[in-house]
């Protein structure tokens, strides 16, 4: 916010037509919306907002100090009605915490715009899994066993997953059923809108200025 780093690279994007991808959960985005509006004039831009839950409770508990969900909302309305293309990003989806708010979560970020969701469940590599152990049993000690739990079926049995294209989807039945329950709300509130494709031909790829140097 103060050093404005990420409003100085979108006008290093625009200036050069470069495609870019924002994900973000902070409402801050909106005081970049005229580069962010320039950007969409030759389809250079999306926005992945992150959504986590509905409840301010579980917002407080799993991102303290982060923009509530109703700012979230509003961000994505806001940035729809600029023709922004924004998709909401439901993650880290967390067995018994928030996996059953995908309905509701998509639902409202359709109704505010977003053209698209996406997920991921939760993982705890490294160091982590000890942090979120440490955390959860002290904010949530009624379900903590439940949880932790859960996220190990959906990791073979382990908190730690580092297994490259498994390690964000999960795998096993509770996997399977928050995969097939995204699928529904994907069906219900996304059938008919989708995010466009960026548009990279308007940025010069292969530049030989450094070449010439040798």
């Amino acid at each position: 916010k103060k050093y404005k780093i990420t409003r100085r690279c979108l006008e290093v994007f625009l200036k050069y037509k470069h495609p870019v991808g924002i994900i973000t959960k902070n409402a801050l985005i909106l005081r970049d919306l005229d580069l962010l509006t320039e950007l969409q004039k030759d389809n250079l831009v999306a926005v992945h907002m992150s959504l986590t839950s509905l409840s301010e409770k579980t917002r407080r508990i799993l991102e303290p100090r982060t923009t509530t969900i109703k700012k979230r909302l509003d961000t994505i309305k806001a940035l729809s009605q600029n023709e922004i293309p924004v998709n909401a990003m439901l993650a880290p989806i967390i067995p018994s915490i928030n996996s059953h708010e995908i309905f509701g979560m998509a639902k409202k970020a359709s109704e505010a715009g977003a053209l698209s969701m996406a997920h991921t469940i939760v993982r705890l590599n490294g160091a982590i899994g000890l942090i979120f152990y440490d955390w959860i049993k002290k904010t949530m000690p009624d379900r903590a066993n439940k949880v932790l739990g859960q996220i190990e079926d959906c990791h073979g049995g382990n908190l730690n997953d580092s297994r490259f294209g498994v390690r964000m989807r999960g795998e096993g039945k509770i996997a399977e059923h928050i995969h097939s329950t995204i699928k529904l709300a994907k069906q219900q509130y996304f059938k008919d809108k989708k995010m466009p494709e960026l548009n990279r031909e308007l940025h010069q790829l292969n530049k030989d200025g450094q070449l010439k140097l040798f």
